[in-house]
């Protein structure tokens, strides 16, 4: 049988504690599909190797004492926006779930869960999928609702950026959207991101249910977020 290689999903850590960086990269380094191209202590570290590295996950310790977790997570995004996010946290409340969220990260996972779950985290966020406690779903789509009402507004979103709504609307998973297009399944997936940060929308649902309210999609019935 030919199969073919698949890349391995190269990951950098962000973490000022040395136990906790030489830990998480002894365990993913044990991983057949992860890769552990770099690591920081601190944000300025982070940004500078940064600069030179391409990594598909940052993960990210949200308790750095030089810079705020979700500041930095802000800055990462523009410095590396082909990364993907994932905030590593002792903290378990709400408030930071949604923060992080907010900021731009595309995951978050508590330091006392089984390693089992980081990597499980990295897998989904790496596929195009985002990875938050599931009894957390309904906060973090709420403060895009209550925040910020009557501001989504169909001209906020580009051509491209509703043409992709509307087809993940109908269905299409990122691969198909990028084989109707005619682009690369990175670019649906960027497009994908964008939309969900833009619209503060984190579930194909929830984009679902925008794209129904604006009259993006030929679908009438209305769908309920899912976690």
């Amino acid at each position: 049988m030919n199969k073919k290689k698949q890349a391995r999903i190269k990951v950098f850590i962000v973490d000022d504690h040395p136990v906790v960086r030489d830990g998480v990269r002894a365990y993913l380094s044990m991983q057949k599909a992860i890769s552990v191209v770099g690591e920081a202590a601190d944000d300025r570290e982070a940004l500078r190797k940064l600069k030179k590295l391409e990594p598909d996950i940052i993960l990210l310790d949200i308790s750095l004492p030089s810079l705020d977790g979700g500041e930095l997570a802000r800055r990462l995004r523009l410095s590396s926006p082909r990364a993907k996010i994932i905030a590593f946290s002792v903290h378990s409340s709400q408030e930071y779930v949604v923060r992080m969220a907010r900021c731009g990260a595309h995951g978050y996972v508590m330091k006392d869960k089984p390693t089992t779950k980081l990597v499980e985290a990295i897998q989904r966020v790496h596929q195009g999928g985002l990875y938050f406690p599931p009894n957390m779903s309904d906060a973090i789509l709420a403060p895009g609702t209550k925040q910020f009402p009557g501001e989504e507004k169909e001209a906020e979103l580009t051509p491209r950026e509703r043409e992709v709504l509307g087809l993940l609307a109908e269905g299409l998973a990122n691969k198909e959207v990028a084989r109707k297009l005619g682009i690369s399944v990175r670019t649906a997936e960027t497009h994908r991101e964008r939309l969900s940060h833009k619209l503060n929308i984190l579930t194909v649902a929830g984009l679902t249910k925008y794209a129904i309210q604006h009259g993006l999609t030929s679908l009438s019935v209305p769908v309920q977020p899912e976690d």
